[in-house]
């Protein structure tokens, strides 16, 4: 199982409504990536956002900066909006990174958890389905083959096109991440795509369904189970102390829940809502190091892991905070896990 970090971007802000400088997080990023890959942890997943809580609209810009100052770190998007993005472009600039970093770049495809980029980039949430089902088969048609006849009914048409540079070894790692439709599964099922699971609330075994809908799917479809991976992505910290920890990140985290929650009518974000997410069924992956690898062990048993993602940046914690919970990852809770799942 693979063991990395996920993160949006977020940009800290103060008790008064002060915004950090994004010109400081994105800086701050690039030194959290090269401590991940220092320590050894296995892939980077950056979000793409368009709001003012957020500092990074274009993931492969950052990514392209990470390829110069880590080795061996995978280096992809979570996610990258595929339906409000050209997937000529997109394959363009990813396969780019790919060459920069020698093969270390991957896509994770989605329709994202926010909607800006719809009427930013000109396209009518009406089609919210329709472009993602026509991008996503343009976008596996380049990475497959570099000239392309294709016609849809949102993009120019290609006509004998070559889309170039191409991907090392001609092929582009594509992930799609997935929110819970069912029809979502079954689509990457039968796509024989790689699936990133977000759980980002409530209890991890009620996903189990989709999980084995899943599979079910992938093996029908002749898929080689070799090639078989599937993840989670999973709102998580790392602290010396589980309840100092805690303590610490609830404002931040319940903070940017309830900034969230007001425009999608959730009720307020409570500290019982985040004990109860902390606890051993829960989907929080918060405290100490002992308490992250029983949590990622039990979540691998459950679901047959080959990927665990910890979204560790969820209402902007401190860049003092990201960077102890990254060596914690790296250098305790990932030896431990790997060592546990040893044949």
């Amino acid at each position: 199982m693979e063991l990395g970090i996920g993160m949006f971007g977020d940009l800290q802000i103060n008790a008064n409504g002060e915004i950090q400088p994004a010109q400081q997080r994105l800086q701050e990023i690039i030194a959290e990536i090269k401590l991940m890959d220092e320590v050894g942890l296995d892939f980077y997943g950056i979000g793409e956002h368009h709001r003012p809580d957020y500092a990074v609209s274009s993931p492969e810009i950052i990514l392209a900066a990470a390829a110069t100052v880590t080795k061996n770190i995978k280096l992809g998007s979570a996610v990258s909006v595929l339906s409000s993005s050209d997937p000529v472009k997109l394959y363009q600039s990813f396969a780019t990174i790919d060459l920069i970093s020698n093969g270390r770049a991957e896509l994770m495809a989605g329709r994202g958890s926010f909607i800006e980029s719809f009427p930013l980039f000109g396209y009518n949430l009406q089609d919210y389905d329709a472009l993602y089902e026509e991008k996503l088969d343009l976008l596996l048609k380049i990475n497959a083959s570099s000239k392309i006849n294709w016609k849809g009914k949102f993009r120019p048409e290609l006509n004998n096109q070559e889309i170039l540079p191409r991907a090392v070894n001609d092929n582009l790692k594509i992930w799609v991440a997935i929110g819970g439709t069912p029809e979502s599964v079954e689509r990457a099922g039968r796509l024989g795509l790689p699936v990133m699971f977000a759980i980002i609330g409530g209890q991890p075994i009620q996903f189990k369904p989709l999980f084995d809908y899943y599979k079910k799917v992938y093996q029908a479809y002749g898929h080689d189970m070799n090639k078989f991976e599937v993840g989670v992505h999973m709102h998580s910290l790392f602290g010396e102390d589980t309840s100092e920890i805690a303590d610490y990140y609830y404002p931040l985290y319940s903070a940017q829940m309830n900034r969230i929650g007001r425009t999608r009518g959730w009720a307020p974000y409570q500290r019982n809502q985040f004990d109860a997410g902390m606890s051993k069924d829960g989907a929080l992956i918060i405290g100490d190091a002992n308490q992250a690898i029983d949590k990622i062990l039990a979540l691998q048993e459950t679901f047959g892991l080959t990927r665990f993602s910890a979204h560790m940046d969820v209402g902007g914690p401190s860049h003092a905070a990201m960077m102890k919970a990254i060596e914690i990852y790296g250098t305790r809770i990932a030896p431990a896990v790997r060592k546990a799942l040893q044949p």
